[in-house]
């Protein structure tokens, strides 16, 4: 059951990152995935701080946090479009 609430948790975290980020989500697969390395990237620099997420709403809450930073960095890797 918890394996299920992780996957639950990692795709509520991908989609509400891409709201934040792009204004929208990227379909249900890709907000996973966001949501999963969102989470160990966000728990990763947690530990840098000695911070420690507590509850489902605190890996919820580093699993948003990390899915932004994650969007964040890949941002920089897409060319830029001409307006």
């Amino acid at each position: 059951m918890s394996f299920l609430w992780y996957i639950l948790i990692g795709i509520l975290a991908g989609w509400v990152a891409g709201k934040i980020m792009r204004g929208g989500g990227f379909g249900l697969v890709v907000n996973l995935v966001v949501g999963i390395i969102g989470g160990l990237l966000g728990g990763w620099l947690f530990g840098l701080f000695g911070l420690i997420p507590v509850g489902s709403i605190g890996s919820f809450i580093t699993s948003v946090i990390g899915a932004i930073v994650l969007l964040w960095l890949v941002s920089f890797m897409q060319p830029k479009q001409k307006q």
